[in-house]
């Protein structure tokens, strides 16, 4: 396992081509050989290229009004003071961007049949362009990097080592699983000063380099990512700006399912702001 940002650089970027993308035998079986997260070398480059095309910034910029309706829409149903369970309605809005995102404008009754197949392979799978200081945006940016490094969406990840390798003096023997531990650096007070505590203003200096990868790195980092950024600005503006909520009872630790999402699925009331007078 490693927690440092100069071996996870080794193992995903400087020498990626001594390790090959690899995940539990029971999560193998379910994405099947043929998914993007296995392949490496050429094959891989053009199939990534192809994917990365469709949610690159300036494809994904089109979307931002249909992902608005949508985060609208999901805030108004939430809205009228009745208890909801803010995790599964995160899922369900991200889930609807996705599926948004690749199909467009699918039939309802297609969306909640793949919704279904989807929640059953969950469970067993365990914009605007500048950035000034100081204004909306850039607060927000940083809402945003914040709970990215203190809740990372991606943990950690597996490589598998495809020929005995030495890093500073350990050899790592071929066929041994490689885990960079993306949350350990995220959570190490030498990177991040009391990582414990929710400051986005640390994010105003640029963190040092590979100590801040919540959607890992390298040629095998998350496409999606602008995507899963754009949606969290948009839906997040939307709530601070025109909703007020509370959440309801003491339930504000940790559960793992197997990575940590919020206990009881952080229940929470919503109510809409009523405009100012």
């Amino acid at each position: 396992m490693l927690a440092s940002p100069e071996a996870s650089r080794f193992v995903l970027v400087t020498q990626a081509h001594l390790f090959k993308p690899t995940y539990p035998k029971s999560k193998e079986k379910m994405i099947g050989p043929a998914a993007l997260f296995f392949h490496q070398g050429e094959y891989h480059t053009l199939l990534r290229k192809l994917v990365q095309s469709s949610l690159s910034p300036d494809s994904i910029r089109k979307l931002i009004p249909h992902i608005e309706a949508m985060a609208i829409s999901a805030l108004e149903s939430w809205a009228g003071g009745r208890v909801i369970n803010t995790f599964h309605e995160m899922k369900k809005f991200s889930f609807d961007v996705g599926i948004f995102s690749i199909f467009g404008h699918l039939d309802g009754k297609y969306r909640e049949e793949l919704k279904k197949n989807y929640c059953i392979v969950d469970k067993g799978y365990n914009s605007f362009p500048t950035n000034i200081p100081g204004t909306a945006y850039h607060k927000a940016i940083l809402v945003i990097l914040e709970s990215l490094r203190m809740a990372s969406i991606i943990s950690f990840t597996f490589r598998e080592a495809v020929v005995d390798v030495e890093y500073e003096g350990y050899i790592i023997p071929k066929g041994w699983k490689v885990m960079p531990l993306f949350r350990n650096i995220h959570h190490n007070p030498e990177f991040f000063s009391d990582p414990q505590n929710f400051d986005p203003s640390r994010f105003e200096v640029a963190p040092k380099p590979n100590t801040f990868m919540p959607f890992g790195n390298g040629v095998h980092a998350c496409p999606g990512n602008e995507l899963a950024k754009l949606e969290m600005l948009i839906l997040i503006h939307h709530l601070v700006t025109k909703f007020r909520w509370e959440v309801v009872g003491s339930q504000s630790g940790i559960q793992y399912g197997p990575f940590p999402i919020p206990q009881h699925g952080l229940p929470a009331r919503f109510w809409k702001e009523s405009p100012a007078a």
